[in-house]
């Protein structure tokens, strides 16, 4: 399978020569380096670092796609978008993969429908896209339809969820390209999308250790215990979801009440039992927002929690950081 990477936001114009250079690396062993484009200003760019190479090359894109979101992209019903779409089109450095969308608003699904009502919003908009692509390539640009279909990348955690197989089967009639399915962070998840009622909290697979390195006994609003970690808004991000919690203890009634950059404070979550802190004893959260927590660590430990009825950590994964 060729390696492909992409890079997930528009490019800034100081970032081209590093992308540049990154598109150079990749295609030793045959990858693809490609790239999510929302503005002609974009296009030009990147003509204008092949203008200033001996051989040019042809860029891959994704032209991102606005639903609803207004997060990055254009609405394919803008005025706005057939310009851009018309840019890329008559580029000779570009060469238009496909069309993307993320759902994010579809984290504020509560049920399997509410999701299933996203996803077909996202495949909507990306397949109105590719028509509109086509139509102009076919009607205005006197251009050549692709070689391979265009791409349609669709997904958010939730949609991910929502998208059975009949699901899928029906969405992918009639559309004006091959449908692709991004997951989120399907793979891990987190209290927001437990949240969604989508999952079970046995699903959630991401894990912050800290350290309890104080305590304060009745120092709570209704005079129950509070204690003090080593993990904060840089270990947890200050996203809250409905909960209002920063973050839950595993196996204990307590919760990540309150945050700092560098530490937290645990409130109870429920009856007060056998489960008091002592200072030292490491503790397992789970936190709100997996894909910044991911972010704010070199390295993770994969725990498989069968062996044994306990935790042995079977593999080390480090994430790449960049070039």
């Amino acid at each position: 399978m060729q390696p492909q990477m992409l890079y997930g936001i528009p490019p800034a114009a100081n970032k081209i020569a590093d992308l540049s250079n990154l598109y150079d690396e990749i295609a030793k062993d045959g990858g693809v380096l490609r790239l999510m484009i929302d503005h002609p200003e974009q296009v030009k760019f990147l003509e204008k670092n092949e203008g200033e190479r001996q051989q040019s090359r042809r860029w891959s894109v994704f032209v991102k796609v606005d639903g609803g979101q207004k997060r990055a992209g254009v609405p394919p019903t803008s005025p706005f978008f057939e310009t851009l779409v018309t840019a890329l089109l008559t580029s000779p450095v570009i060469s238009i993969f496909g069309f993307y969308i993320h759902a994010g608003n579809a984290y504020a699904s509560k049920s399997f429908d509410q999701a299933s009502n996203f996803l077909s919003s996202e495949v909507e908009n990306v397949n109105t896209a590719a028509g509109i692509a086509l139509k102009l390539m076919t009607e205005k640009l006197n251009l050549q339809p692709p070689n391979q279909p265009f791409i349609l990348s669709v997904g958010s955690t939730p949609t991910a969820h929502a998208a059975s197989s009949e699901t899928r089967a029906r969405l992918s009639s009639l559309l004006h390209g091959s449908l692709e399915l991004h997951a989120g962070n399907y793979p891990v998840l987190d209290l927001q999308q437990e949240s969604t009622n989508l999952i079970e909290p046995s699903r959630i697979a991401q894990r912050v250790l800290v350290t309890v390195v104080s305590y304060y006994p009745g120092r709570g609003t209704d005079g129950s215990d509070e204690a003090l970690v080593d993990g904060g808004a840089i270990a947890f991000s200050k996203d809250t979801g409905p909960s209002g919690d920063f973050g839950r203890v595993i196996g204990k009634n307590w919760r990540l009440g309150r945050i700092s950059q560098e530490h937290g404070t645990l409130t109870r979550s429920g009856p007060v039992g056998d489960d008091s802190l002592r200072l030292g004893e490491v503790v397992e959260i789970v936190g709100q927002h997996a894909c910044l927590i991911a972010a704010a660590y070199p390295w993770y430990y994969i725990v498989d929690s069968s062996v044994g009825g306990g935790r042995e950590v079977v593999d080390v994964w480090v994430p790449w950081k960049g070039w």
